[in-house]
């Protein structure tokens, strides 16, 4: 049977309404920038005749309630289905405190917007005909109450149950962290381990045994398609984060079962206050960019002395806004050959996988692709 839809994805929001703005000297996210930049968003995307948005997590700054509630009352107001999860700042504390609403309190939130059983921080939800996307929680709170991001044992059984419901179905997942690594040895790396959920491995052999090869994730805050052995992750940059990304993607099956994905990448290029919007939130990423360079030098695997890695960080100022518009060409020829190499390593990988529409050819993929899933 043939099956087309449209959809877009627009990651990491950081909602915060003016009054609960704060600062912090090394924040890259340029949050005074979230309500209009989502506002002009929506304005192109109610154009599109979409099926539905998907919303990967990070909606609010810090899971403020009036933040949680102003995108509640936005959302509502779209003429296309809406569907989100958690991200860590969504619901960064297990119970409410002066800032932020507690863990359990977020599903309540969004009952028209993915959880219509708020008792459960996961769910399924039919999106067409023979089309299904589960929404998951990858917010953990170990026993000393740290935020990880884990998918947590009654969830994976949960998931396991609706997975063997649905072969028959083109499934969609939907999670904040990421489930295949986008960076090198990210699951390892003290600096980005973070973003990638730590069980993994255990959701990845699942959506493997079904079938599904289609994870859309957020919180690295990069314009990256990453593939491991038949399931794609495809992570979309902030919205307040240079380059202010967001994907419309198209799906396609025809008459022969031959199945492909269309992924288009756009960016908000100005806002009222940010006029040149692109090229001032560049600069604000290198201007903050600093403390995370010389992180990166003196952590394993290079270990540079400090001094070296602060004589090193300013030629760097660039490094991650260069990773996050996707598609990254790095090369610091007048570095040490092993920071060279090192650095090289974040280069997007040129070659395509054998399941992109390229015929194995160089190119590059992760704002703008069409994905042969079939």
């Amino acid at each position: 049977m043939t099956l087309n839809f449209r959809f877009a994805v627009v990651s990491d929001l950081h909602l915060a309404l003016p009054h609960t703005i704060w600062d912090h000297p090394s924040r890259f996210h340029l949050v005074e920038v979230s309500i209009s930049a989502f506002q002009s968003v929506l304005e192109h995307l109610i154009q599109l005749d979409l099926d539905f948005l998907l919303l990967p997590g990070d909606l609010t700054q810090h899971g403020e309630p009036e933040n949680h509630a102003w995108l509640q009352k936005c959302l509502a107001q779209l003429p296309f289905p809406v569907y989100v999860v958690p991200g860590n700042h969504d619901v960064p504390v297990m119970l409410a405190d002066q800032q932020s609403i507690s863990f359990a309190d977020f599903p309540y939130y969004y009952t028209k917007f993915g959880y219509e059983d708020p008792q459960q921080m996961y769910y399924i939800r039919q999106l067409l005909p023979g089309v299904k996307l589960i929404g998951l929680n990858s917010n953990f709170f170990n026993d000393q109450g740290e935020q990880v991001g884990c998918l947590d044992a009654k969830q994976l059984r949960w998931l396991e149950e609706v997975l063997a419901a649905s072969v028959d179905e083109l499934v969609l997942v939907m999670v904040h962290h990421n489930v295949v690594e986008h960076l090198p040895n990210q699951a390892n790396h003290p600096l980005a381990n973070r973003y990638m959920l730590s069980n993994s491995a255990e959701l990845l052999q699942l959506l493997r045994r079904y079938g599904v090869k289609l994870v859309f994730t957020g919180h690295l805050h990069v314009q990256d398609i990453a593939y491991s052995d038949g399931v794609y992750d495809i992570t979309t940059g902030s919205l307040v984060s240079y380059p202010h990304p967001y994907r419309v993607l198209e799906f396609h099956r025809d008459n022969q079962g031959k199945e492909s994905l269309q992924i288009v990448s756009h960016r908000v290029e100005s806002v009222p206050d940010f006029p040149d919007l692109q090229q001032s939130s560049r600069q604000w990423m290198g201007d903050r960019s600093f403390p995370f360079l010389v992180k990166l030098l003196t952590h394993s695997p290079l270990n540079l002395p400090l001094s070296q890695a602060k004589r090193l960080a300013p030629s760097l100022r660039d490094f991650w806004a260069t990773i996050a518009d996707g598609d990254a060409v790095l090369d610091y020829p007048h570095f040490p050959l092993e920071v060279r190499r090192y650095i090289e390593t974040y280069n997007a990988s040129a070659q395509s996988n054998p399941g992109m529409a390229t015929g194995g050819t160089l190119t590059l993929i992760d704002n703008n692709s069409t994905l042969l899933l079939r």
